[in-house]
Parts: structure tokens; C-alpha cells; sequence
């Protein structure tokens, strides 16, 4: 290996470390906030990728459907809890079950936008209102289940996504027209302008995120429910909206990165779980609490990939996959053992 391969697989490293990096922030917000370990998130990355794909074909895609099917549902559910007396915010379920779906009804089946800023803003209006609903349906009647419920759940809800997946898409991969065809020669390095986006935007969007996490009311009462959930209750947090609003925020990081992704590489109806899980590895080595780390994290799994492609190309997956062991061995010897219940 030269000089000249190392730059080029570390330029490639870093790339996927910043997709990584959006799974690993998602994942550590929901599982701060929720106790879930969300094993789907990948599933909204191929969603995004592949509902745009197909709004540039020219179709409707099938993530309308399961949106307004799932929108239908929450509402039922809510109606029956209010019907036996359970106390339900409504303004927040027609936020997510009327309003924005309406809205992204509208947008698919009548104004139809040809622009690719206009079909990227519709596939992330469709995607994220996903995260709330399937919240409300899947994860909050089972608050106060354990982890290892929680986790259950997740799984059983990845399977039923990635079977959607390939009822809506098809087996066959799609990608998009890139956000930037701009080509650059640096030191003899090619260096594509989609690259460059993909940096930039996951860089912008972890900026927003701190701010939003230490400069806003909400991302506050977030960390509160994160570092005390009981605590933030009594206080006056409304948890459950702090739930809707980890998910919603995960959707949208996830169609996000599926955007960015998808000129790139071919992605297919399964394509997230395996970018899910290089996002885990990252949010595990960051201890599933740590934002920072997770982010370094990330950049470790993206460089590990590349090299290892080069290196080792058959057992890049396990090369991968296998950092997850020493972190967890290092992790037992300076941590103690809590009860789900503490």
C-alpha cells in the first residue's frame, strides 16, 4: 500500500464514519431517552433512499401508504385509550397523524415537485413522521417493559420494516442523482463533490443537533428525560412527547443519511440494517450514553471498514463486527451492575 491508497481509503473511511457517525447520534437519543435499542433504524435510511429514487422515477412511492396507513391506526388506538379513560394529547396526535401526512399527501399526489430539493424535502416529510407513529403503536404501551422486551420488539419491528421494504421497492437496488457533480484533484487524490456533501451536511447537522441539545427549552427537557426520567416527570416533562420527539428526530437523521448515501452506492430494500448496525457498533463503543465518543466511534468503524476492504475485503463485515467485543470486555471491567429496575 502507498501514499496514495491510504489518502484514497481514508477519504472513503471517513465518508462512511460520517453516515455512522448520524446512525450512532440516533441511536444513543433514543435509547437515552426510551430505553430502546431501535434495531429499525436503518430501515429509515434504505426508506429515505428508496422513496426518493422513486419520486424521481416519476412514481408515488409505497412509504406514502404505510405512513397514511399507519396515521389511520394511531388515530384508532388513541380514540380507544380516550374511550377507556386514559388522558391522550391530541394536539400532538394530529400534528403527527393528520396534519404532516396530509401534508405529504398533498405534496406526492397533487403538486408533485420536479426539483431534487423539492423531492428531498417531500421524502424527508414522509419519513420522519414515521419514527412518532411507530412509537405510539410499537414502544409506548410497552414504557415500562425491560430493556431486553424493548429490544425484542425492536427486532420483530425490523423484520416487519424490511418486509415492507420489499413489498414497496422490489429486490432491486436504486440510486439518485447526485447532489453535486462537481469533480476535484486534490494531490492527485479525486475527491467527488457528493463526497463533500456528505461531510458537510453530517457535520452541519451535528452542529444543529448540540445546539438544539444545549441552547433550546425542548432539547433540554430531552436530556432531562434521558438522565432522569422519573425525576423529569415530576418535574413537570411531558415524557411520552419526548419519546415522539427522539423518534421523529431519529427518522429524520436516518432518511437524512439515506439522501446522502444513495448517489453513492446502490442501496436495496435491506441495505440499512447492515448501515444500523455499523451505527450500533459506534453508539456501543460511546457506551450507548456518550454523544462524543460515539462520534469518534464512528469515525474508528468507517476507517476500520475501508481498510479492512482493502486489506481483507472478504472478512471486512467480521473485521468490523469483531470491534464490538474488546469494547464490551473493556466495558465490564470499569463499569458496575444496576438492575433494569434502577
Amino acid at each position: 500500500m502507498d501514499g496514495q491508497i491510504a489518502l484514497l481509503l481514508g477519504q472513503d473511511g471517513i465518508v462512511n464514519g460520517a453516515v455512522y457517525a448520524l446512525m450512532a447520534l440516533a441511536l444513543v437519543l433514543v435509547f437515552s431517552v426510551t430505553r430502546v435499542i431501535f434495531i429499525p433504524q436503518g430501515e429509515f435510511v434504505a426508506f429515505g433512499a428508496l422513496t426518493m429514487a422513486t419520486l424521481q422515477a416519476g412514481r408515488v412511492p409505497g412509504t406514502l401508504w404505510l405512513l397514511l396507513a399507519l396515521s389511520v391506526v394511531t388515530l384508532l388506538v388513541e380514540a380507544v385509550r380516550h374511550q377507556r379513560g386514559v388522558a391522550v394529547d391530541w394536539k400532538s396526535s394530529v400534528v403527527w397523524a393528520i396534519v404532516l401526512p396530509a401534508l405529504a399527501a398533498l405534496l406526492v399526489l397533487v403538486l408533485r415537485p420536479t426539483s431534487m430539493y423539492g423531492q428531498a424535502g417531500m421524502s424527508l416529510l414522509l419519513i420522519t413522521p414515521l419514527g412518532p407513529l411507530l412509537y405510539r403503536l410499537a414502544y409506548r404501551p410497552l414504557a415500562h417493559a425491560t430493556v431486553l422486551t424493548l429490544l425484542i420488539v425492536s427486532v420483530a419491528l425490523h423484520g416487519v420494516l424490511v418486509g415492507l421494504g420489499l413489498y414497496f421497492f422490489g429486490a432491486e437496488g436504486s440510486r439518485t442523482t447526485p447532489f453535486s457533480e462537481l469533480r476535484l484533484d486534490l494531490g492527485g487524490i479525486p475527491v467527488s463533490g457528493q463526497s463533500l456533501v456528505v461531510m458537510g451536511v453530517a457535520s452541519l447537522l451535528v452542529l444543529l443537533l448540540f445546539l438544539f441539545f444545549e441552547r433550546t427549552i425542548v432539547g433540554k427537557a430531552l436530556r432531562a428525560t434521558a438522565m432522569n426520567r422519573v425525576g423529569a416527570r415530576l418535574m413537570g416533562i411531558p415524557t411520552e412527547l419526548s419519546g415522539d420527539l427522539s423518534f421523529a428526530l431519529a427518522a429524520l437523521v436516518g432518511a437524512v443519511s439515506g439522501l446522502l448515501i444513495a448517489p453513492l452506492t446502490t442501496v436495496y430494500y435491506d441495505t440499512g440494517f447492515l448501515i444500523g448496525l455499523k451505527g450500533f457498533v459506534a453508539a456501543i463503543i460511546g457506551g450507548l450514553t456518550s454523544y462524543p465518543i460515539a462520534l469518534a466511534g464512528a469515525l474508528i468503524v468507517g476507517l476500520l471498514e475501508s481498510f479492512s476492504s482493502f486489506w481483507a475485503s472478504a472478512f471486512k463485515e467480521v473485521i468490523v463486527f469483531t470491534l464490538i467485543i474488546p469494547v464490551l470486555w473493556w466495558r465490564s471491567l470499569h463499569s458496575h451492575h444496576v438492575e433494569d429496575e434502577e
